[in-house]
């Protein structure tokens, strides 16, 4: 692998830094604390002129250069970037803090659509996605089937031109700022467990489906429970072959699970906190300057990065090579999830008592709360987007070659 950019590269990286700098809004600048500051998708619904304002901006920003979708082809509004220029933009991003526009429509359900979709309904929901007009979420996890998502009951009889759904999703991410909903559903009950599956699209204000707030334990609503009763789907909205559903929403996840932003995420909270500890307030709240272990739990934290870097940046130069990623993606993501939790345990320990001040207007607060939520919030990053458990099996079998226990 060659770590320095080429002299193409270079210039490309220059260009998304010079779009970052002169055409993000205020209210997605680092530093911002502005009630729902950094989150493009409620923004664009928001009853706040500026929130508004700011995502609209930003969107325009983007989608003059074809960046809200960098990854998709050119025949279908997007940039048409080449991987390697994808993981350059998806860092710059990730660097500022810079807000995706598109949610999981663009990262995820557009991708599908161009590989599974017919024409008709790339030719629907591609458009609207990249203007913003629809976000979208995902229905895939339900109370009986998390990780061994092929267990899922969620009933989907067809009835002439229609799908009649009855079942329940939880951890739906975001459906409460979106308009459409992709999701798993069951069309064969005597099918094998894999088979008999099939993935739908619908309008999320649809009767009979009905959005329920979940709240974390730092008291955010980021995700739901989804119910459907008698929920009726045009079998237009189908995407793929009846019953083989499961594999479109295999390939969906290969999109999810390859990214740049958790190294650069990382990184940046070390360096914020060590900024933080060196700074008169944070000389006052922090342990860092009495500890010689806890210099060295940070220098090796800080270490780490650089090896998720470098696990991000293996899967980016397999692609750019034509190569599909496998285990390696899941090495990446397992790493990732891992690093986080103890990148968050190492700053409530850097603050000790202080931690336990963690409300986001308490003056006396150590970087406004944002290690204490983060060790709150990172507790599900070890099951979200596939268990642990799961990516060691993946490692384990395709990677090592072990057999299936």
């Amino acid at each position: 692998m060659d770590w320095n950019d080429s002299p193409d590269q270079l210039n490309f990286r220059n260009q998304v830094r010079e779009v970052i700098q002169t055409k993000l809004p205020e209210r997605y600048q680092r530093g911002s604390t502005g009630e729902g500051a950094g989150s493009w998708q409620a923004d664009r619904i928001s009853e706040e002129p500026a929130a508004k304002q700011a995502a609209d901006q930003w969107a325009s920003a983007l989608a003059e250069r074809g960046w809200i979708a960098p990854h998709w082809p050119k025949e279908y509004g997007g940039a048409g970037l080449s991987p390697m220029e994808q993981f350059i933009f998806k860092q710059e991003m990730a660097q500022a803090q810079a807000p995706a526009v598109g949610g999981m429509g663009v990262s995820l359900l557009g991708p599908t659509l161009i590989v599974h979709g017919t024409e008709e309904q790339r030719a629907e929901h591609l458009p609207r996605i990249l203007s913003g007009e629809v976000a979208w979420a995902e229905g895939y996890s339900e109370p009986g089937a998390g990780s061994d998502l092929a267990s899922l009951q969620t009933r989907a009889i067809r009835d002439g031109d229609e799908y009649v759904i009855n079942g329940q999703k939880i951890w739906t991410s975001g459906a409460h700022t979106a308009d459409w909903l992709f999701a798993l559903v069951r069309t064969d009950p005597e099918a094998p467990k894999h088979r008999g599956i099939s993935f739908l699209m619908m309008d999320i204000h649809t009767p009979g489906l009905n959005v329920r707030p979940l709240i974390n334990m730092a008291w955010e609503h980021g995700f739901n429970e989804t119910f459907f009763e008698d929920v009726h789907v045009p079998t237009k909205n189908l995407v793929g072959d009846e019953n083989r559903g499961w594999y479109v929403g295999a390939s969906l996840l290969d999109f999810e699970r390859s990214n740049i932003a958790g190294a650069i995420e990382n990184r940046r909270l070390i360096t914020d906190l060590i900024d933080y500890a060196a700074s008169e307030d944070g000389r006052g709240k922090s342990r860092l300057g009495e500890s010689v272990s806890l210099k060295h739990e940070v220098a090796e934290a800080y270490v780490q990065t650089e090896v998720l870097f470098n696990f991000s940046f293996r899967v980016i130069s397999m692609q750019n090579r034509g190569l599909i990623p496998n285990y390696e993606a899941s090495t990446s993501k397992l790493f990732n999830s891992e690093l986080v939790q103890r990148v968050a345990r190492l700053g409530t320990k850097v603050f000790g008592q202080y931690a336990n001040l963690w409300a986001k207007d308490e003056e006396r607060a150590p970087m406004h709360g944002d290690f204490t939520r983060l060790y709150v919030t990172s507790i599900p990053r070890t099951i979200a987007a596939g268990s642990s458990e799961i990516q060691r099996n993946i490692i384990a079998t395709r990677g090592l070659g072990l057999p299936r226990g």
